[in-house]
This record gives structure tokens, C-alpha cells and sequence, in this order.
């Protein structure tokens, strides 16, 4: 994934280790089908810094976790 995962606040890796465990924050979200979305957003905390500049990607990772949860029900 181009995405930093939920490390964008970190350095990142000299060297990426293919034995890595996967974030489970990621695997969950991949589950509900808003994998884009979600990864999308953490390209621009990534960026911005300020998750109040990347409020259209709060709110479409919000709606699609929505339709996720209503296709469960």
C-alpha cells in the first residue's frame, strides 16, 4: 500500500521487514470494504498534518463505514 498506516506520525522504516505484521486496524478495515477510503485519508494526515484539512476523507471513510455496517444488519 502507498499509505503509512497508522505510523504517519513516525519515521518511517530504513528497511521494510516482509515478515511485518499487518496493522489490525487495517485488516479490519479491508474487511468492510473501505480499504480506498480509508488509505486515502491517511495519505493526507500524512501530508497535512491536521486531520481538520482532510475532513472530505473523514466524511467518506464515516459514510462508507456506514454502508458497511448497514449491509451487516
Amino acid at each position: 500500500p502507498g499509505h503509512p498506516g497508522h505510523r504517519w506520525s513516525r519515521p518511517a522504516p530504513q528497511k521494510e521487514d516482509e515478515d511485518e505484521e499487518e496493522d489490525p486496524v487495517d485488516a479490519m478495515v479491508a474487511r468492510t470494504g473501505c480499504a480506498a477510503q480509508h488509505g486515502a485519508l491517511q495519505d493526507c494526515m500524512a501530508e497535512q498534518r491536521d486531520w481538520r484539512r482532510c475532513q472530505a476523507l473523514v466524511h467518506a471513510l464515516r459514510d462508507c463505514m456506514a454502508r458497511h455496517e448497514q449491509r451487516r444488519q
